[in-house]
């Protein structure tokens, strides 16, 4: 863990996982992040997700798999966090499993992980698979203190029988 009284200012969340056995349906795992305004600190402003990008270019998924195929980082989130407006007060950043293909868990999903930086400086690494039985999972949140600097607080919580649309409206909560 780094000193984080400074705050930070741009973070990289990276996703990874391995691919489903061969012959079976591919694992989509994405990235999502909620921003949130001081007068709804529970309901997303927007979302970033699924290639989405913020309206503002702050926040952008830079990589987006739909298999876990391949070395190294499957999705990979860039959020500008110095540069988001000063109306919002918070991010909330998760994982969300599509269910296109039946229901699926951490569980089911071999090594699903994720990690967060700050430039070279590792903030947090998180195995999901202690979450086995959750769909979708809150990871990180970040809050705006009233200097403007930004602080991280790891924030792992999983989320039973959720798809990613509906992850959005509960991740704030």
């Amino acid at each position: 863990m780094s000193s984080l009284n400074r705050g930070v200012s741009k973070v990289e969340v990276a996703l990874k996982w391995d691919p489903s056995p061969r012959g079976g349906p591919p694992h989509d795992l994405d990235i999502v992040a909620a921003t949130f305004t001081a007068d709804a600190p529970t309901v997303p402003a927007y979302l970033v997700h699924f290639g989405s990008r913020s309206p503002d270019g702050t926040i952008t998924l830079d990589r987006e798999s739909r298999t876990g195929q391949g070395f190294g980082d499957d999705e990979e989130m860039t959020l500008e966090l110095d540069r988001l407006g000063s109306g919002y007060v918070r991010v909330v950043v998760g994982v969300a499993i599509q269910q296109r293909d039946g229901h699926r868990t951490f569980g089911e999903i071999a090594n699903p992980a994720v990690r967060i930086m700050e430039g070279y400086t590792e903030l947090a690494e998180q195995d999901l698979t202690g979450l086995a039985d959750a769909t979708a999972a809150t990871v990180a949140e970040f809050t705006r203190e009233p200097s403007g600097s930004w602080l991280f607080r790891p924030s792992v919580r999983g989320f039973p029988d959720t798809d990613p649309q509906s992850f959005g409206a509960r991740m704030g909560a």
